[in-house]
């Protein structure tokens, strides 16, 4: 399963969207678009990525952009596990 599907995974999870996630794609607005994406589900959702991908987000790592779109959150997961 590739990053991309895991992330829609942990979408529908963290934050309740019943399957919604799985009709996202890359360009998928996230903040902003999602109305369930508050600063709490956010900190949920770090939490579900740090423990399902075993990486260690840093607060100084977590900025608007990375959760701007489907696209920007998986790029940086991957930029995570590739360092």
């Amino acid at each position: 399963m590739s990053t991309l599907d895991h992330t829609k995974n942990l979408l529908d999870s963290a934050l309740s969207l019943n399957g919604r996630a799985q009709h996202f794609d890359r360009k998928t607005t996230l903040l902003g678009g999602v109305p369930e994406l508050d600063s709490m589900a956010v900190v949920s959702l770090i939490t579900s990525i740090e423990s399902h991908f075993d990486i260690v987000i840093d607060d100084d790592d977590v900025s608007a952009e990375t959760f701007e779109t489907l696209g920007t959150l998986v790029d940086f997961i991957d930029s995570k596990l590739d360092s």
